[in-house]
């Protein structure tokens, strides 16, 4: 049996006791992040009638219950955990997903997810000081990794320095598919620069 989401004992207890609860038979449990990879990613947890499996799910036999998981979010469920801590009030469910927004990468890993981590993880936490942030656009065959700003990185007077000491110099520096960094971003439009 593949597990693609740790689900405690107490957490497979409390949902099959919520399954046992519904009146349609063949009632399961769905696990998929919405937008995955991004920082709006969520992770839900849904009831699955038999008819709204999807051809894209994967299962999970519990003891108790079946999950089925959502193929496309597999890589963003790494190390996730679903557990039910019992207090007096009954208990709270919590589900942890640290990878939801950006999956583990390695040397293997697509120069695009690799690009990606690197702008999630040690990028954009220095330009959110500054209510800023920066996204790939894409990766050209030729390996110039195109980049777009965005909040107080769009339209600041200090861009060009952040672009090519900070972030042209750590993704050349760390990623080394690519040959050059290109900014798309139109600064024209400066309402919330940091620098004017």
């Amino acid at each position: 049996m593949t597990t693609y989401v740790t689900i405690t004992p107490d957490a497979e207890e409390y949902l099959a006791s919520l399954l046992d609860k519904q009146s349609v038979p063949g009632m399961a449990v769905r696990i998929f992040i919405t937008q995955p990879g991004t920082r709006h990613a969520e992770t839900c947890l849904a009831y699955c009638r038999p008819e709204e499996v999807s051809a894209n799910d994967v299962i999970q036999e519990m003891a108790k219950l079946l999950v089925y998981v959502e193929a496309m979010s597999i890589p963003y469920l790494e190390e996730s955990l679903i557990d039910f801590a019992k207090d007096r009030m009954g208990g709270q469910l919590t589900i942890k997903a640290p990878n939801a927004k950006m999956p583990k990468v390695n040397a293997d890993s697509p120069v695009e997810e690799r690009i990606n981590y690197l702008l999630y993880t040690e990028i954009n936490p220095g330009l959110a000081a500054h209510g800023g942030d920066v996204s790939l656009v894409e990766f050209t065959e030729d390996g110039v990794a195109v980049l777009k700003f965005g909040g107080g990185c769009q339209g600041c007077s200090a861009v060009d320095m952040t672009l090519k000491d900070g972030v042209e110099a750590s993704l050349i520096a760390k990623i080394p598919e690519i040959t050059a960094v290109r900014d798309v971003t139109d600064h024209t439009k400066a309402d919330n620069a940091y620098f004017k």
